[in-house]
């Protein structure tokens, strides 16, 4: 069952009713300040850091769902109501949500009235922009009164929901014609304000929320919306609101547009002041002057238009399927956008309190996002770094306003350092800089204790020679890529954190993962230390990744596929000796895209076993069978119910390391089967089962030892998002950068006879057409080059700003 479309030509998502399965939800900016907003107008918005710069107020688990965000309500001869339907609820004429590229656009209406709501955050802008459109479709000629509405968050979303007794006295607020400042604690500490404005006048506002709704009224029955009049009120502590009053009169047939703008603004220490008490207004004068007219809206349109056209023209596929294409071309790199953007920090599962910028989960999803804007990898990367630790562990979170490390979460996560060199790595296969070498990088984010980035990248991959385990295997500490398999926590305690309490000294349990992560890194840092003239330490690593290839075939395979770990005891999880938790996804995923145990023939069985044992109609799960009881060796992956999550769930972050494994062993067909099976385009007709969006990828999908089989939870922010892109563009496509140049290996389903793809690569443009006559999935028989034929399959890269045309056959 579908709740919309996709229009590819206008790059958007087409929702055709409110009453999606759950919030389909998308996001506004690209820089410094950022939106949520769903189908229904629900959301909030913040500046850099979703928790400590928050400006509006979210509610996260509420009842109804989805009860908060930018809402405008429409007073019509005392019938009232919301273009977007919530929070009102009334039945609508017509509707329709468009989510676009950095933008949203809602319509609604009701008894003749008309109503669009744009939202989108402008290009180097430190706000959001909304237009709303009413147009006057009916017969007779129109009275009606528009009441905005945002309410304004405390700055700190964690302290905003919990430190009650002070908040409740600080909300202040300053009003200046059409424009509501909000400055709590601005006269403290803070140099920073928020303001909401309209370019027109007003006949009326509202700050102070309980005078807007009226005493236990809620957000769908606003007493001053209901009456039809603005209350005029001045928030004095409690919480303060933002609302406009403004009588609109329409004749048949005519339209009127308002631009309202929720900005942030930052004042200098000496600059904060206009007078005694009253804010410098200046910079939000003129954030507010740039949108005085519809002109100026058009204007950044046309802007932000242009600047995703140019994102995503970096790689544009001409393939066999549509829905691969909206894939391909639109819907997954905007996702790695917001990835890399939002980390895991704010989404409708993420409340943007508990989470920062991860160390892991950013060195990953820079991988679908570099081939975009590497100059933003680049700076993410030295962010990154910066809070690693001289042993070459790291902080395995931080926050994005301050770029330290958190404290709360900590380190130990074993496989964290690895990802470094791994995002590095790509970083410069992408762009040919090596100079990122070079930068001197704090270690614990300390300026008086720097390395160069390379000497950062040595002691990641000399972290995991430096701790092994019993059997020579990298040890696990609180947990490697699956945070919720603790093998070193042994917790009874209710509420502690699997994650962060290590309740045994952890220098035995051992991850066949982190092996398998670290030969298929390894070669990476091989060739950087070789291209520094670093021969000898190059063989040293080229040792170290050998031995720990033969030590993951000798400890680490269990007969038909690889072992997941060895525990505290040094008893193996995930083998066929295991009651429950027999065989993990993860690494057999890992070591076959290391190449561990190809030419011996144990990686076919590790990825036949995969799909015996755990592939579903929905994805491959995680592991089987599911945890029954809490092991309390294994943490918190047997605390989920069967299906769920870690336990025997579908996490789809990890099923294209089998679609890549499957391109390893040159399966072209399987590799492609897997992918459609969790691809968000090609559930679309199954949404009332799937459930979340299906433009986006969902972090899990439910198992088939769950209730509800298919049903996706955890969307937007999720390393599923890159690894996909690069499972379809790198490894089944086949068009992968490499230090020397683009290396050209598909390993496609034998029946595509051929497709085309335009690569923006270093400066130059390659429009790359691949033919298939001898219907094979893998093998390049010819490349040319311009008519040129060459040798191998990497184009070399040399100049800048030539455009060439490449002939593959496959054969």
């Amino acid at each position: 069952m579908k709740f919309g479309h996709f229009d590819d030509a206008r790059k958007e998502y087409v929702i055709d009713t409110p009453k999606t399965p759950y919030p389909w939800i998308n996001y506004l900016g690209s820089e410094q300040f950022f939106g949520l907003v769903s189908n229904t107008g629900g959301g909030y918005c913040f500046y850099r850091d979703a928790r400590l710069r928050r400006l509006t107020r979210y509610r996260y688990n509420n009842i109804p769902l989805d009860n908060g965000g930018r809402y405008y309500y429409i007073h019509d001869q005392g019938d009232y109501w919301t273009p977007g339907w919530m929070p009102v609820k009334r039945e609508l004429d017509f509707y329709e949500c468009r989510h676009g590229l950095g933008y949203t656009s809602i319509t609604g209406e009701r008894n003749g009235l008309r109503v669009k709501q744009l939202q989108f955050v402008p290009l180097g802008f430190t706000g959001e922009v909304h237009q709303l459109t009413v147009s006057n479709l009916s017969n007779a000629p129109k009275e009606a009164r528009l009441f905005s509405f945002i309410e304004f968050c405390l700055w700190n979303a964690n302290d905003d929901m919990t430190n009650f007794q002070r908040n409740l006295s600080t909300g202040e607020v300053e009003i200046k014609g059409s424009v509501i400042y909000h400055k709590t604690e601005y006269r403290e500490r803070r140099d920073h304000y928020a303001f909401y404005s309209v370019n027109t006048e007003i006949d009326g506002f509202d700050t102070d929320r309980d005078s807007f709704l009226g005493a236990y009224n809620g957000l769908d029955t606003p007493a001053v919306v209901a009456e039809g009049r603005s209350a005029n009120s001045v928030a004095s502590g409690w919480s303060p609101i933002a609302s406009h009053g403004i009588n609109i009169r329409l004749q048949p047939g005519e339209e009127k547009t308002f631009v309202f703008v929720l900005g942030y603004v930052e004042n200098p220490e000496d600059e904060k002041w206009e007078s005694p008490g009253v804010i410098n207004k200046s910079r939000a004068q003129a954030m507010i002057d740039q949108f005085a007219t519809d002109e100026g809206v058009n204007e950044a349109m046309a802007a932000l238009a242009s600047y995703w056209d140019g994102l995503l023209s970096k790689y544009t596929l001409n393939g066999p399927d549509d829905k691969l294409n909206r894939m391909v071309n639109i819907w997954n790199p905007y996702q790695c956008m917001v990835t890399f953007n939002m980390s895991r920090s704010a989404s409708y599962f993420e409340s943007g309190i508990g989470r920062g910028m991860g160390f892991r989960d950013s060195n990953q999803d820079l991988l679908g996002f570099v081939h975009q804007i590497p100059e933003r990898a680049r700076e993410r990367i030295i962010d990154i770094a910066s809070t690693q630790f001289e042993d070459g562990s790291a902080y395995h979170q931080y926050q994005p306003l301050t770029k330290k490390g958190n404290n709360e979460v900590g380190s130990g996560f074993n496989d964290d350092p690895l990802w470094l060199i791994l995002g590095t790595a790509a970083y410069i296969k992408e762009s040919g800089d090596y100079s990122i070498l070079d930068e001197q990088v704090p270690f614990d984010s300390n300026p008086d204790n720097t390395a160069t980035l390379f000497e950062h990248l040595k002691r990641s991959f000399l972290h995991v020679i430096h701790n092994l385990g019993p059997h020579g295997l990298p040890l696990i500490g609180r947990a490697d890529w699956n945070d919720c398999l603790n093998l070193n926590c042994f917790s009874k305690e209710p509420g502690e954190s699997f994650q962060t309490t290590a309740n045994i000294e952890g220098r035995v349990a051992e991850s066949v993962f982190i092996a398998g992560l670290f030969v298929f890194v390894g070669p990476d840092y091989v060739e950087l230390c070789k291209r520094r003239g670093l021969h000898e330490e190059a063989e040293e690593a080229r040792a170290h990744i050998e031995a720990m290839r033969k030590t993951t075939l000798e400890h680490g395979f269990d007969g038909d596929w690889f072992l997941r770990a060895y525990d505290h005891y040094g008893n193996k999880v995930g083998s066929k000796e295991n009651a429950e938790g027999k065989i993990f996804i993860e690494p057999q995923g890992f070591c076959v895209m290391a190449g561990i145990g190809v030419e011996e023939g144990l990686a076919a069985k590790a990825l036949q076993s995969v799909e015996e044992h755990l592939e579903t109609d929905y994805g491959i799960i995680l592991q089987t069978p599911p945890y029954s009881k809490y092991y309390l060796n294994l943490g918190e992956i047997s605390s989920y119910p069967p299906g769920y999550k870690e336990n025997a769930g579908i996490f789809c972050h990890n099923n294209p390391w089998i679609m890549i494994a499957e391109t390893v062993l040159g399966n072209g067909d399987r590799a492609f089967e897997l992918y459609r099976k969790i691809a968000p385009a090609y559930l679309e007709d199954i949404s009332e089962i799937h459930r979340m969006e299906p433009y986006v990828y969902a972090q899990m999908i439910a198992g088939r030892d769950a209730v509800r089989h298919g049903e996706a939870k955890n969307s937007w922010l999720t390393g599923t998002a890159a690894w996909n892109y690069i499972a379809i563009t790198q490894s089944i496509l086949g068009i992968q950068a490499d230090f020397d140049g683009l290396r050209i290996d598909p390993c496609i389903p034998k029946a595509w006879s051929g497709f085309s793809i335009v690569r923006e690569f270093r400066g130059n443009t390659f429009n790359i057409t691949i033919s298939n006559p001898s219907g094979v999935s893998k093998g390049v028989a010819s490349l040319k080059v311009d008519g040129k034929l060459l040798e191998g399959n990497t184009i070399p890269v040399s100049g800048s700003g030539g455009t060439y045309q490449v002939e593959v056959v496959l054969g």
